[in-house]
């Protein structure tokens, strides 16, 4: 017993220690965000004298938060929206399907996570270039969408075949439902812990997404907040007081998401865990 607790207590210990370590980078940027920018160049660790609550209001008006915060929202919702619903048909046609043709395409879905899309981004933008969608949000909407989607289509689908009796839909045919009124009115109902997962995770990786609005987004107006972020960031200095509030202000609201949403990612995973 005794052995067991000085091992739990050197565990706990390294942990604390860890702990300690990685709120470092998190306690820099909120103490810059209240300092002159003297103060963050002479004591970058040390807590502000005199805390500057102005340069988040300067952080606000000089990137135009609401437009860029608009811009983003939309982009967000549209994305993580589609690739849901296209990811849950496919993942519940690809999970009841056993055919040679169903392997090939979940193969396909897979191979869009080993692959990353940089290696094809002339290809995408010549692509963007020849639809007309230049500095447009549905390039930007799309290219998320395929991105983000085989991720969705096999968390989706996995679910699905682990989690989901067929009886379900064996009892629906009987009474005559088609294969949309059984997706819709059945199977989708039963995937809210890991539809809230995906959406989680989905919402996380678009918000976050900076090389496809820089790459396809030219004007300020339809720019978002990562852009906005980034114009702090000159060709031979950076702007630290004001670049970090901007950071605090784009990551608000996606903290501010995750806070409400983390109880189903932890539902989902204990759903996916236990096959029924």
């Amino acid at each position: 017993m005794k052995k067991e607790r000085r091992a739990l207590r050197i565990t706990e210990s390294m942990m604390l220690l860890l702990s300690a370590v990685w709120f470092i980078p998190i306690y820099y940027l909120i103490v810059t965000t209240l300092k002159a920018p003297q103060d963050a160049v002479r004591a970058p660790l040390s807590l502000p004298l005199n805390p500057k609550f102005d340069n988040y209001l300067y952080a606000w008006q000089k990137m135009e938060y609401p437009r860029a915060f608009m811009n983003t929202f939309i982009i967000t919702a549209l994305s993580v929206g589609m690739i849901i619903l296209l990811a849950g048909m496919a993942g519940y046609a690809l999970a009841r399907s056993h055919t040679i043709l169903s392997n090939r395409i979940f193969l396909f879905f897979l191979a869009g996570l080993i692959v990353p899309f940089q290696l094809n981004i002339v290809s995408l933008y010549r692509i963007v270039n020849g639809l007309r969608l230049m500095n447009s949000p549905a390039a930007v909407i799309l290219v998320n969408i395929s991105i983000n989607l085989p991720q969705a289509v096999f968390l989706l689908k996995e679910f699905i075949q682990s989690t989901i009796p067929k009886e379900l839909e064996e009892a629906a045919d009987i009474d005559g439902c088609g294969v949309f009124r059984k997706f819709f009115l059945i199977v989708f109902p039963l995937l809210k812990p890991v539809v809230s997962t995906v959406a989680i995770i989905t919402t996380l990786n678009v918000w976050n997404e900076f090389l496809t609005p820089l790459l396809f987004l030219h004007t300020r107006d339809k720019g978002v907040i990562l852009q906005e972020v980034a114009r702090n960031i000159g060709q031979f200095s950076v702007d630290w007081t004001s670049m970090f509030p901007m950071m605090l202000l784009g990551a608000a609201p996606l903290i501010i998401f995750y806070v409400f949403m983390q109880k189903y990612i932890i539902s989902g995973v204990a759903a996916g865990a236990v096959k029924g």
